[in-house]
């Protein structure tokens, strides 16, 4: 199907009916349309979730350098890292990164011993799609999907025929961005294969530190994607989705090695080779006019060994997950569709660190009915977990749609969600605690959708979320279910198009509380805003994004204070040729010094660095075969 008839043929259908498998994956290429929030292709505008879409038209239009420069982008969402390749922090409405699930092809890729999940080293040349629900979404997915959920698809085919890509990039501090690619196939048989290779020498993080910290601090990432798929006629279809990430960072410990012998912290040169990967098979069938049934299989690998240049010190944090997903949508009628599906996945860790247990499995079923009706919609899903280690879990969502008029909707929603307890939680060596049970979360949310006028439109939420049970450490820093936290939050995002100008605007307010103690919760700012403007002159195009982050407080007690910052970019691309396109921008263009985190060294604290001013430029060549 091509992709103007596929557009025109969602915006038409009014509920949620079920696509043709080659629909799908036509649909990964419209903003329109929102595959994470039931796990089935529909109008974004008929879902319940609040959500924000990138597409690789989006991608490129951008030209962000990581999956994280582009997440900063949502109303609600944070990202704290401290330079190319270190871990990234996520925190989606308020809630931090362990309480917010990623997918890569609808296959976890978390670690199962700290929670992370590495987005940091996830090449944004190897993605096709990025969706991000914001909001509780367990009833669909199960644990860990408290914040919310970041879905990342890969490279797809571009079309029939043979599409080759080839993209060089040379920027500030030795950076190099080098991936190619080709697409292709035909009706039948769709594919696409894609590999790169991103360097750069980094940036001294720290400063005032040991001596072996005071260098620059290395990068380097290698990646590859595979997605191929095939329909052996209209009503079955097969495919596989590859992605692969590894490399080597190097970072700074201010903090030092503990010295078991003197007693005494001494100075490290410490650096992490990583591995990143997921594959994914799926068999997709439409056993008749009301019944889509779609069979996911998967293996993701979330691979980390730290290694030390100054000492024999090592660190070996491997996860290992299987996952089997049945999905089954039938249409009952115009107004009515039914979810059912079943899920199940094991997590195996391996590691020199000696855990108590390193292997546990989860299995799920979860139901979710949906009403589309003339003055009304609603949506009511319930999920049952059943884990290994912490027993069983049940959770339900629920949403009222009430169109006000064509233009104007509002949405009342009421969502749960629960965190499983990781490995570190659970069996770390004397800083464990075997009894901890799933943190919980209750949500309630109301948004209003607007199309204001032809060309904007306007999505506004206001939303609480109560946390209890959250894990935290009590004085002999053992992990219990002991913290409580409450979330008061207001996000908007608009978009308008103005005397040929095209703007994306989004604006949140949050306030994070741990319930006990009053404090602000540490490392979340309570006001962010992103502005991003484009405009294209026929062959040419430029742009320019602004981000204003607010103060926020390094610690959870609020001793420490992180002053705000304002950032901007300007970007501009030019199609010299049909098959030449040049590339340029800047970053940081006021050469913003600012701080997302501290550290302490001797008894002191110092901002971690960031980088400043930073300019790349680079050409895409696609030739015509």
């Amino acid at each position: 199907m091509k992709l103007p008839r596929l557009a025109l043929a969602i915006a038409l259908l009014p509920a949620s009916p079920t696509f043709a498998a080659e629909d799908q994956e036509a649909a990964l290429k419209l903003s329109e349309t929102l595959i994470s929030a039931n796990r089935d292709v529909q109008q974004r505008s008929a879902s319940s979730a609040a959500s924000t879409v990138f597409t690789r038209a989006d991608i490129e239009r951008l030209q962000p350098s990581s999956v994280t420069e582009l997440l900063q982008r949502v109303p609600g969402v944070q990202v704290t890292q401290n330079g190319s390749g270190s871990l990234a922090s996520l925190y989606i409405r308020g809630t931090k990164s362990a309480q917010s699930l990623v997918l890569v092809d609808g296959m976890r890729i978390g670690s199962a011993s700290s929670g992370d999940s590495n987005l940091q080293h996830l090449n944004i040349e190897q993605i096709e799609r990025i969706e991000v629900l914001r909001g509780p979404r367990s009833a669909m997915y199960g644990a860990d999907a408290i914040g919310g959920v970041v879905q990342i698809f890969t490279r797809r085919s571009s079309g029939e025929g043979f599409k080759p890509f080839v993209r060089v990039g040379y920027g500030s501090r030795g950076t190099w961005q080098r991936s190619a690619g080709i697409s292709g196939g035909d009706e039948a048989t769709r594919f696409s294969l894609a590999g790169s290779l991103d360097e750069t020498n980094g940036i001294d993080r720290t400063g005032t530190s040991y001596a072996a910290d005071q260098d620059h601090d290395a990068y380097r990432n290698k990646a590859f994607s595979l997605s191929l798929s095939h329909s052996f006629s209209d009503k079955l279809e097969a495919g596989v989705n590859v992605l692969d990430q590894r490399g080597r960072t190097e970072f700074d410990n201010p903090f030092g090695r503990f010295d078991m012998t003197t007693f005494e912290s001494v100075e490290q040169d410490p650096y992490s080779d990583f591995t990143v990967s997921s594959v994914s098979s799926y068999l997709d069938a439409q056993l008749n006019d009301t019944w889509n049934s779609r069979l996911e299989v998967g293996h993701s690998e979330n691979r980390e060994e730290s290694l030390d240049k100054l000492s024999d010190e090592r660190g070996v944090f491997n996860t290992y997950r299987d996952s089997v997903n049945w999905l089954n949508t039938l249409s009952l009628s115009d107004s009515h569709s039914l979810m059912l599906g079943a899920d199940w996945y094991e997590d195996q860790l391996n590691s020199n660190t000696a855990f108590a247990e390193q292997q546990r499995w989860n299995q799920a079923a979860f139901i979710q009915h949906r009403y589309d009706g003339e003055h009304f919609s609603t949506e009511l899903g319930l999920r049952h977990d059943k884990n290994e280690q912490f027993g069983s879990e049940n959770t339900w969502s629920g949403a009222l749609t009430l169109p006000l008029n064509e233009r104007n909707d509002l949405i009342a929603s009421y969502s749960e969600g629960f965190r499983a307890p990781t490995f570190n939680d659970l069996y770390y060596p004397d800083y464990s605690n075997p009894d901890l049970q799933p943190e919980h979360s209750k949500s309630v949310e109301l948004q209003w959708r607007s199309q204001l006028a032809a060309t904007t439109r306007l999505e506004a939420s206001v939303y609480r979320t109560d946390i209890e049970d959250a894990i935290a450490s009590d004085q002999d820093f053992i992990p219990q279910n002991i913290a409580k936290a409450r979330i008061h939050g207001f996000e908007a995002a608009l978009q308008q198009e103005l005397f040929g100008w095209q703007g994306q605007l989004g604006v949140a307010f949050i306030d994070p509380r741990d319930r006990d103690s009053g404090h602000t919760l540490n490392r979340r700012a309570r006001r962010t805003l992103s502005l991003d403007l484009d405009r294209s002159y026929g062959d040419v195009a430029i742009g320019a994004s602004w981000q204003a982050v607010s103060s926020s407080y390094d610690d959870p007690d609020n001793q420490y204070q992180l002053a705000g910052y304002g950032l901007l970019a300007l970007r501009s691309s030019w199609q010299a040729t049909p098959e030449l396109k040049l590339e340029a921008k800047l970053d940081n263009l006021l050469d913003k010094d600012y701080s997302r985190s501290l550290y302490e060294h001797e008894g002191e604290r110092y901002s971690y660095s960031q980088e400043g001013r930073s300019a790349l430029i680079g050409f895409v060549w696609t030739p015509e075969l």
